[in-house]
């Protein structure tokens, strides 16, 4: 399958796993081969396969995960310093992808103390707790953690969160959104959160912490976003003064 050109054999078992992937429309997030399978098709050995693998992860094309194998890699999503709050969804349309989530936990439930007080509500007050692996293209992208104020919001915790937009439910209650305070930082994956993603254990991800206010200047949600480091990045722009 390969050529006795004059770059090294693993260069070339690059080219060709980029060549299969191609051919067989391979979308992002698709499961390669085995390596045992591999190392037969493209007749190399362990050691040349996972030379060009990790070649291959380096460029973006694939990425590795621990016990389950080598996946084609998301293209790296990157979204502009927002300049006015926007939802999940209404960024993927903006990028021309499709959103999607998982619902990992969907509560009604009182807020502790910590809660109460960033949300400036009595202790015990109930809370939508929202829980969602949240997808591009199918893709896993975040783990995003939300807690909402239910007070005048009648049926909110039925809603389908994996199919609907939490601030157009918000909208649709009459309740609309106005500004985030917000910290972001860069953490390590614990091993649930590297099991939701994707990704390794400890491997960076980018946590984006909200307090969400509406236009009564009181607080709405909290929401914790964990992004895979590996897909995702925020892009600004500096103007000299």
């Amino acid at each position: 399958m390969r050529d006795t050109g004059p770059d090294p054999l693993w260069s070339q078992t690059a080219d060709l796993i980029v060549g299969e992937i191609e051919h067989r429309g391979l979308r992002a997030g698709a499961k390669l081969p085995p390596e045992r399978e591999l190392c037969v098709r493209l007749d190399v050995s362990r050691v040349t396969l996972r030379k060009a693998l990790t070649r291959l992860v380096e460029q973006g094309v694939v990425t590795a995960s621990h016990g389950r194998g080598w996946f084609v890699a998301a293209p790296i999503v990157a979204r502009d310093w927002p300049k006015e709050l926007e939802s999940f969804t209404v960024t993927a349309r903006r990028k021309n992808m499709r959103p999607g989530s998982v619902v990992l936990t969907q509560e009604v439930r009182p807020a502790t103390l910590d809660e109460a007080e960033r949300l400036d509500i009595p202790a015990g007050s109930p809370l939508l707790e929202l829980e969602r692996v949240r997808l591009l293209n199918d893709v896993r992208i975040a783990v995003d953690h939300t807690l909402v104020v239910t007070s005048a919001l009648p049926g909110l915790e039925d809603v389908d969160f994996a199919h609907s937009s939490l601030f157009e439910a918000l909208r649709e209650r009459g309740v609309y959104l106005d500004r985030s305070e917000a910290i972001i930082e860069a953490r390590d994956a614990d091993e649930r959160l590297a099991g939701h993603l994707g990704i390794e254990p400890r491997a960076s991800v980018l946590v984006l912490d909200q307090t969400i206010y509406g236009r009564d200047q009181r607080p709405v949600l909290l929401s914790t976003v964990r992004y895979s480091g590996e897909r995702y990045r925020l892009r600004t722009t500096f103007q000299h003064s």
